[in-house]
């Protein structure tokens, strides 16, 4: 509960700028830090959840082994009791898996940020992977209110041997409404690193409306829906993965744009699209190509609707 803890060591200044003391609860008061912390190991043939502490409004649904092709591997749905991100929430997400696990850990439902008169809110999320160990965090989309301020930090640390597929995805607004880049600000961090704190990759997003827009070149180009998804494998060739993702997105009518990681560690893509469905569509094709290639056996489905 020390501020140390909660919020991050730096905060883009298109964020910070907002920082004031809101009229109800403020940072660090109760209901206002939310902790999830996860510890996975192998035990008896599978993985298994050892180690468990949430603070509201984090909490999880318990591990479910639901996937017919790897029953080894549990399916953890992360869960917010508060229904969404209110201004001066802090939230911290630390995710362990010890060497030789296997998991997949996704939310129940998109991310909600909502409004926000004081303040802005943060999300951080820690994923400690080792050695051997194969995971998958991929979470439902952000979706920013009418001007909502919000900082998003995902740090990977993964042993050399491990495999890591991650996606984050952010939606212009509230698309059904016809609510499009009415948010006052985005901010997104994605850094991958080694176990000696070596960064191998570092993805910053800046979404911030009334700084010049959003929407021109070099920015959304008037898209609705921007995703990446990220793999980190020595399991394949860097460009054969970045050949996967290409080919997974091919026949779809999306914007993207795949490469390979630094130090040849993996691949990822850029997607941009008008409809989340359509998006996650591609990036569902992309996770399934992948899961083909790295461990043999297809994409379950999550069942979330």
């Amino acid at each position: 509960m020390e501020p140390e803890h909660y919020e991050p060591p730096r905060v883009p200044p298109e964020v910070r700028r907002h920082s004031a003391v809101p009229d109800t609860l403020g940072v660090g008061r109760p209901g206002k830090v939310g902790l999830l912390e996860l510890g996975f190991e192998r035990r008896g043939g599978r993985t298994e959840l050892v180690r468990h502490y949430q603070k509201s409004p984090l909490q999880i649904m318990r591990p479910l082994y639901f996937d017919p092709h790897r029953p080894d591997l549990p399916v953890t749905f992360l869960l917010s009791t508060g229904g969404g991100v209110v201004q001066a929430d802090r939230l911290r997400q630390d995710l362990s898996f010890g060497p030789g696990t296997a998991a997949h850990v996704t939310t129940q439902a998109a991310t909600k940020v909502y409004r926000m008169e004081y303040d802005y809110a943060v999300a951080q999320t820690h994923l400690d992977v080792g050695a051997d160990a194969y995971v998958e965090y991929l979470p439902d989309p952000v979706i920013p209110y009418v001007d909502s301020r919000f900082y998003q930090r995902t740090v990977i640390t993964a042993d050399p041997s491990a495999t890591v597929l991650v996606s984050e995805s952010v939606l212009a607004g509230r698309l059904a409404r016809g609510e499009r880049h009415a948010y006052a600000v985005f901010a997104s961090d994605l850094e991958v690193r080694r176990p000696d704190g070596d960064l191998v990759a570092l993805d910053a997003v800046r979404l911030e409306p009334g700084g010049g827009g959003v929407g021109g070149p070099a920015v959304l180009g008037g898209y609705a829906v921007l995703a990446g998804f990220f793999v980190l494998t020595p399991l394949a060739p860097a460009r054969e993965v970045a050949d996967l993702l290409h080919a997974a997105l091919a026949d779809s009518a999306l914007a993207y744009g795949v490469s390979v990681l630094p130090q040849e560690s993996g691949a990822w893509v850029r997607v941009l699209g008008d409809r989340s469905q359509e998006v996650s569509r591609a990036l569902a094709r992309a996770w399934n190509a992948v899961r083909l290639r790295l461990i043999g056996v297809p994409a379950p489905d999550l069942r979330k609707t």
